[in-house]
């Protein structure tokens, strides 16, 4: 008896979750002896798994599939990113944080876009739109690089909040660039900025929300009904943060950022967990966010188009450079230096510079992208994933040196 398609297509998507976690944790493993970051360890399982060598995994980039992990996966790394924010941390450096997570993308994009017009010859608004894809910094990168390394506490507490921040404003301001580079509006300045504003204040809104409402059913002393079910709770709110805020022509991703630092700072809001129940919460999140991780980077590694990249290496390369060596210095210097009052040295600000590693959510971004066609996105994906394999594996690898060099 012939098997239904239905029942076909399952067993594949199982024996596809099967090969992805196995690699994944193999991935891990490996990460975890060499003491390095795992996502450049799954962006080179992807890369053997798919289509470019073994060809087991073939999930195509415009797929449903494939956008579910992406768009949800996005959102729980940016909950959890959220969730590590401590608002005592921020109360410390916040004029600087406030800067090089709003401004300091803007900066980054700029820079970073110029030389995407120069080097790879880019319209100016899919240069805008490669630049805001790369902008941010990635908290599931940096927070083991600095538990391995003795960086000071100082630099740690801000780089972290800020790879927490700017991955919501920057995944915003892609999403606006990308309207425009696809003609559906017009490039303003001004109601740019409004748009901006207005989709982060709505989404933050959302999210503040539905965060305390989420945390108080789960923690408050007489109505937390549902202290039980905490897990399962923060991830219905996850999605239902996303698109309260997408409904609302918000960002989602503001919004379940902003649940993530309610959940995560509850103890200033009054509510308290009993040690049994926050020790499954935490352990749920971790587990989560590290297959969310593992999905992305290796369909990311996956459906790298190599040809493309040999095509565009040596201008994508020097974007990369342009990226690292000048955009990421100008950023921290213009961003830092306003802020007399935190007294930053020159050898932290420098060290500042080489700790921005790029990771889930520009990887995640740029193939939002290429599922969404917008113009010239094989390109963006090529550059991106250039970014994300150079910065996570030459800038961890050489952290450490920096700070005994520096004599911190």
């Amino acid at each position: 008896m012939n098997q239904s398609i239905s029942f076909s297509h399952v067993k594949e998507l199982l024996y596809l979750l099967g090969i992805v976690l196995s690699a994944g944790m193999l991935s891990g493993y490996i990460a975890k002896i060499l003491k390095l970051p795992d996502i450049v360890f799954l962006l080179f399982a992807g890369i053997l798994l798919g289509v470019n060598g073994l060809s087991i995994i073939d999930i195509k980039v415009n797929s449903v599939l494939n956008q579910l992990i992406l768009i949800f996966g996005s959102c729980y790394i940016l909950f959890d990113g959220g969730a590590s924010v401590r608002i005592h941390i921020i109360k410390k450096v916040w004029p600087t944080l406030l800067l090089i997570s709003t401004l300091g993308v803007l900066i980054t994009t700029f820079i970073s876009a110029i030389a995407a017009q120069f080097f790879i010859g880019l319209p100016f608004i899919v240069a805008l739109l490669l630049g805001s894809t790369i902008a941010s910094t990635d908290p599931a990168t940096l927070i083991p690089v600095f538990k391995q390394t003795k960086v000071p506490e100082k630099i740690a507490q801000l780089v972290i909040s800020e790879s927490a921040f700017n991955d919501a404003i920057a995944a915003i301001l892609t999403m606006t660039l990308f309207t425009m580079a696809i003609g559906e509006s017009a490039f303003n300045l001004s109601q740019s900025i409004i748009d901006l504003l207005q989709q982060s204040f709505v989404g933050m809104l959302a999210g503040g929300s539905l965060g305390y409402l989420s945390v108080s059913i789960i923690s408050h002393e007489k109505y937390g009904f549902l202290r039980e079910y905490g897990p399962l709770v923060t991830l219905m709110t996850v999605a239902s943060a996303f698109l309260a805020a997408d409904n609302f022509h918000a960002s989602g991703f503001m919004a379940v950022f902003i649940f993530g630092i309610v959940l995560g700072n509850k103890d200033v809001f009054g509510f308290k967990t009993n040690n049994k129940e926050q020790e499954k919460l935490d352990d749920f999140i971790l587990t989560t966010s590290l297959i969310m991780r593992i999905f992305i980077f290796i369909l990311l590694g996956s459906q790298v188009n190599f040809s493309l990249l040999s095509k565009y290496f040596w201008p994508a390369f020097a974007t990369v450079l342009v990226f690292m060596f000048i955009a990421r210095p100008l950023t921290v210097f213009l961003c830092a230096l306003p802020n007399r009052k935190a007294n930053w040295t020159l050898k932290e600000l420098i060290l500042m510079c080489w700790t921005r590693e790029t990771g889930v959510i520009p990887g995640a971004l740029a193939s939002m992208l290429v599922g969404l066609n917008a113009p010239h996105a094989d390109i963006i994906a090529a550059v991106t994933f250039m970014a994300i394999l150079i910065t996570i594996t030459i800038q961890p690898l050489t952290t450490g040196w920096l700070v005994k060099k520096m004599k911190f």
